[in-house]
């Protein structure tokens, strides 16, 4: 028996056609060509429920989504869900009454959560429809995506589940 890779999964939340909303569907085509090819890399929008689907049999996701507008729009909050809890503050940004915080925490009632859960909130300040993203919003989502690209090495080298030598 051998360890295998863990097995990550991103997903860029958001809808692009409500400006900085958009920002976690642009870093996850920002992360094209960056990571291992076993590593898959979504963007969604809409149905948080489905986010608990795409997640199950895999040993962390990230998830990359717009925020709240707290202090100064492209603000980067990483939260490492095994360690904390989601800022009520912070809860990223959603149209929908069942969001990501929602979701996360239905998972984990279900014990269909990934061992691993980091989100990366960036601050938005724009989110009406058909608005640009924020120049602040697009630099974030540059910086964001180096940080998911060593996340996602970093926990690939936590083990991931055996397998049978064949």
């Amino acid at each position: 028996m051998r360890e295998t890779p863990a097995q990550v999964l991103v997903i860029g939340l958001g809808n692009p056609d409500r400006g900085d909303d958009g920002v976690g569907p642009l870093v996850a085509n920002q992360l094209t060509g960056l990571l291992p090819a076993d590593v898959e890399v979504i963007s969604a929008h809409g149905d948080a429920l489905s986010l608990i689907s795409r997640s199950v049999g895999c040993d962390a996701v990230i998830y990359i989504d717009a925020a709240a507008p707290l202090t100064a729009p492209g603000r980067i909050h990483r939260v490492d869900l095994a360690t904390s809890e989601l800022p009520k503050d912070l809860a990223p940004a959603s149209s929908h009454a069942f969001g990501l915080t929602e979701a996360i925490d239905l998972a984990r009632a279900l014990q269909q959560a990934p061992r691993d859960i980091i989100v990366y909130a960036i601050e938005g300040a724009s989110f009406a429809g058909g608005a640009p993203m924020t120049a602040e919003v697009v630099a974030a989502a540059a910086e964001v995506a180096g940080r998911v690209a060593e996340e996602v090495e970093r926990l690939r080298r936590v083990p991931g589940k055996s397998v049978v030598n064949a």
